[in-house]
Order: structure tokens, then sequence, then C-alpha cells
């Protein structure tokens, strides 16, 4: 009796995810050499295509979903940065025909349960950031959420991402509160979030510090000083800054929310803005413009714009032409910003 060849099914991109433990998504990007991949899943997945003599088809390359919903994820609402860009992202999707499920996850534990709930009930097409603290266990799972990720307001890795340079915005403010002559420059700085921290916080640092010591001035450890998130951040501050020996004659906060706290604080104190004290923040925040703070404007708008425009092309089959984008920040002088005092 002869032998009959019973051909062996085709591979399919399910059978390579399964076998990578990966989603298919993942596999697709994997293969069509997209971002959003580490470099170790790539390997994995296209070791496997090799081992299964997978060969991509036209249909299954261009996989993508069909729910017309995109998760907007952020650390915390009640911030105006978080707020401007959650309001133009919503306005730029809806125009698109593409509804937003929103999560705010601020703690370890609304992360935790943010990946691994979302990917299991398949619920959206695209996951937008905004500029979300994560640990490094949290951004390997981004692998596994089997959508297109689009990074909003940060950089994460080689996903699709619109930014400004913090470390550049640090950089620049520094540098003008040296040019109108101050050498004793405070920072306040931001507290991390629950297990992880803001990139945007540690660039900024790394910008002051390297404008300080372009210049001899240090910093001394005491010029840094850290508060919860908030306008408390600044009022506690300030407080701390008043408190050494030599108090700085400026200082550079986190944000313009953060600058208006510390003004008030400093006019309690019966100090004068910018006569004794000058400052400066960052962001573009119309209340910044109302109490005169000098700061380094972001363009959170275009940020969001040009980010929520990404997830529809993504969505639509289309690369970016430029996957990490930049948006120039701009100085914005104001009177918050002045001379220092005459030494005694």
């Amino acid at each position: 009796m002869n032998d009959v060849h019973v051909p062996r099914p085709p591979v399919n991109m399910e059978d390579v995810a399964r076998r990578a433990g990966v989603s298919i998504a993942t596999v697709s990007r994997a293969v069509r050499g997209l971002p959003g991949v580490s470099p170790g899943t790539r390997d994995r997945v296209l070791g496997i295509v090799e081992e299964l003599d997978y060969v991509v088809s036209p249909a299954a390359s261009a996989l993508r979903g069909a729910t017309r919903r995109v998760a907007v994820v952020l650390p915390r609402l009640d911030s105006w940065f978080s707020s401007t860009m959650l309001a133009t992202a919503q306005t730029t999707l809806r125009a698109a025909d593409l509804d937003v499920l929103l999560y705010q996850v601020g703690d370890r534990h609304a992360r935790t349960r943010f990946f691994r709930e979302l990917p299991a009930r398949r619920k959206v097409d695209a996951v937008y950031l905004v500029a979300l603290p994560m640990s490094v266990e949290e951004e390997e799972r981004l692998d596994l959420m089997g959508v297109e990720v689009v990074v909003a307001g940060s950089r994460l890795r080689d996903f699709p991402s619109v930014a400004v340079d913090d470390v550049d915005i640090g950089r620049v403010a520094t540098e003008h509160l040296i040019g109108l002559g101050h050498t004793r420059i405070g920072m306040i700085r931001t507290s991390d979030t629950e297990g992880a921290g803001y990139a945007s916080d540690r660039h900024r640092r790394e910008g002051y510090i390297a404008a300080m010591a372009a210049h001899g001035l240090g910093p001394e450890p005491g010029l840094i000083v850290t508060g919860p998130y908030g306008v408390r951040a600044g009022v506690e501050g300030v407080r701390e800054l008043l408190e050494l020996d030599d108090p700085p004659t400026a200082i550079f906060c986190y944000s313009d929310d953060i600058a208006v706290s510390a003004r008030h604080a400093l006019l309690e104190r019966g100090l004068r803005v910018p006569e004794d004290v000058s400052l400066i923040g960052v962001d573009g925040h119309d209340l910044g413009m109302l109490f005169g703070i000098t700061t380094i404007d972001q363009h959170v708008v275009d940020q969001a714009r040009a980010a929520g425009e990404m997830v529809i092309g993504l969505l639509a089959g289309q690369q970016p032409e430029t996957p990490q984008l930049l948006v120039d920040a701009h100085l914005v002088v104001r009177t918050s910003t002045a001379p220092p005092p005459p030494r005694p």
C-alpha cells in the first residue's frame, strides 16, 4: 500500500504569534519592521518566522482593527497639560469618526489593571498615551497590546511620538535667568507618580544642571527641591528654598501652574516678583499669562493634534513621515523675570 502524503497546512500569523507568546498585531509590526516592538521581541518573532517558514500574505500585512475606538491613556486629569491634551485629542479623533475611551492611570494599581484588561477585551484599535510615566515592565507590555500605539507629550522607545525637547527646555529656561545676571538659581521639580517617573521632569532637570555647570554655577543640591505634583509644589518649594542660608534670586519651575503657586508664596512672605526673586515656568498656560509668568511655551495643542493625526494615519495604513516628531518650544518673556537685586 502506497503512503499518502498529506500536505502540512500553511503557517499563518496566528501560529507565529502563539509560538512567540505575543499578539498577532505585534507579529505584524515585527515582520514589517515597524516601530513599537522591542529588539528582543522582534528577534524572537523573526526567529520563529524563519523556523516555521512563514510567508507574510498581503491580507495579513494589512491587518487593522475595526472597533473605531481609541484609548486615550493619561496619568491624571487635574492638570492643565493633561486636560488640554485630552480635549485636543478628542476633537482631532472625533473629526475622523473615531470614538475615544478615557483611561486615567495615575498609580501602579491602575496601570497594572489597564495593561492586564485592555488587551483581553479587544476594546480599541489604537492607544494614545499622554506623557504616561511607566516602569520598564509596563513598557514591555505595550508589545502585547496588539494595537497601534502613539505617544503624545513624551517619547517612548521607538513608538511613534510627538514631543518637545525637555532637556533643551531646561537649558533655555536656565540660560535666560543666567543671562539676566542670576547666579543663585533654584529649581522646583514635581514628584514622580507611584512606581514610575515623568521623563519631562528628569529631562528638564538635566537641562538645568547642564546650563548651570556650563557657567561654573554648580548647582548645589539644596537648590533643587521636589514637591508633590499640583499647585502646592510651588508653595512647598519656595518654603524649602527660602530656608537656605543663601536663598536663590531666581527659580525655574517645572510648570506654569507651579510658578503661579510659587509667586503667591513669595508675595505672602513679603518678597516681590521679579524685584526680589525671578520666576520662570513651562507650558504656555493662559493662567501664567494672566500673572505675567515668563515661560517656555511647549505648544501643547500642536503636540496633541499631531499625535491624533498620527493615530488616524496609522489606522488608515499610513506610516508617519517623521515617527518621532519634535515640536519646537519657545521662550516667552513676561514680567516675572528681571536682573537680580543688588547684593548688600
